[in-house]
């Protein structure tokens, strides 16, 4: 019997890991992975995976260490790296946040202007999302708390919906494509899909602080995570060309679209229209109120701890209205938003920083090796990204030896 209750515990746990990865990184996951090929996106995923489990797991055990119900990351930098780990965690963890709030009023914007066809322009539909959302959140935390699982069913319901109907409209011939060149752009979209570092200290406590179970449900999860991820990536980029001016991964790509937009226009039946609409709606939803609340929570231990101002209002101003005004300056900004928090938010706070924590703490040369090789992969990815912002360096997809291989391709065929 007390096996079988800890059997659930885990997978009980491990659906809320599971619940965590899948939100609105899903929507953009195929676009721009699927760039560089389904074979390549693959690869990317299971290394990203590997390391974003290894962090997990070190963050895990300290917080399985400390035993402390109000375990904060901040601290435990300050812990091992003093006061510039801490502000470079909290500087970090602003970009996560406000980056993602950011992509999810871009992308809800997006979503509800194309599925009805919306005259007005795209700033009004997201101050709407804004307001409607901002409201319930502020005003029914409990409720949403309650209801959470219903959404999570919901969405788990959609996305079995979609993809059903994705299956027939796969093609060998999009499967086949690989541009390895463009992988290291995708890197950081999948960094921000196997994100969930967040609610370690509360799987954690979920389980009584025991760290050979916390590791078993963290991977539990993630691998849940990244079934889904591989299953949705082989049909959204078997279904859709690489080229095209209405349903493909390029154009999608450069109108900043979920993927679910370009699905719904191949596809072309109201069921998965409406089932779309619903899961990608429910997957920003539930990622927004999630991270709305670990804002303003962090903003709050902020203003209190840090700044010693203790005022409500400030809080709500200093979560909320930022990410709005970058959404309304920059409407077009999905995708890009999705990059800056994986390649510098995320690889930094839950990539970088627990690889030093653990090469600090390893006594084997073989921990000190592999905690080295991952903590280059992450600076390595760190030093991509910001090369890539500023410029330096610039990497497009090889559309030409796309349109060569597909005339091979059919001429084979049509032999």
């Amino acid at each position: 019997m007390k096996q079988k209750n800890s059997i659930l515990l885990t997978l009980t746990v491990a659906s809320l890991v599971t619940g965590s990865l899948i939100g609105a990184g899903i929507l953009a996951l195929p676009i721009k992975t699927g760039l560089s090929g389904f074979i390549p996106s693959l690869c990317g995923m299971a290394v990203i995976c590997a390391a974003m489990l290894f962090t997990a797991t070190i963050l895990a055990r300290e917080a399985t260490e400390s035993k402390d119900p109000n375990f904060h990351y901040a601290t435990m930098y300050k812990k091992y790296l003093g006061p510039f780990g801490k502000w470079i965690a909290i500087f970090a963890n602003l970009i996560v946040l406000y980056g993602l709030l950011t992509a999810y009023l871009t992308g809800a914007a997006t979503v509800i202007s194309k599925f009805f066809n919306f005259e007005v322009t795209s700033d009004w539909v997201l101050l709407a999302f804004f307001l409607l959302m901002t409201s319930l959140l502020l005003a029914g935390i409990s409720i949403i708390r309650k209801y959470n699982a219903v959404l999570m069913v919901i969405l788990w319901g959609a996305f079995a919906l979609i993809a059903y109907l994705t299956a027939g409209y796969v093609e060998t011939k999009n499967l086949l494509y690989t541009d390895w060149s463009y992988l290291p752009a995708s890197i950081p979209l999948i960094v921000t899909a196997f994100y969930f570092h967040n609610i370690i200290p509360s799987c954690c406590k979920a389980v009584n602080w025991d760290y050979r179970t916390i590791r078993i449900t963290l991977l539990v999860g993630i691998l849940i995570g990244f079934i889904m991820y591989a299953v949705w990536v082989y049909l959204a980029v078997g279904a859709l060309p690489l080229e095209g001016e209405q349903y493909s991964l390029m154009y999608a790509f450069n109108h900043n679209y979920p993927a679910t937009i370009p699905l719904s226009q191949r596809i072309n039946l109201p069921l998965f229209t409406y089932g779309s609409l619903i899961f990608a709606l429910f997957a920003i939803t539930t990622s927004y109120i999630a991270c709305g609340l670990g804002l303003m929570a962090f903003i709050k231990d902020l203003a209190v701890n840090h700044f010693h101002v203790k005022n409500k209002y400030f809080v709500i101003v200093s979560s909320f209205i930022p990410p709005l005004v970058i959404s309304l300056i920059y409407p077009n900004v999905f995708l890009k938003a999705l990059d800056i928090v994986g390649g510098v938010g995320i690889v930094i706070l839950f990539g970088i920083l627990p690889c030093i924590i653990a090469l600090m703490k390893a006594k084997r040369m073989i921990s000190r090796i592999f905690c080295v090789l991952i903590l280059l992969l992450f600076s390595g990815l760190f030093g991509l990204e910001i090369m890539k912002e500023f410029g330096i360096l610039k990497v497009k997809p090889h559309v030409r030896y796309w349109d060569s291989m597909k005339s091979l391709f059919d001429h084979d065929l049509h032999k």
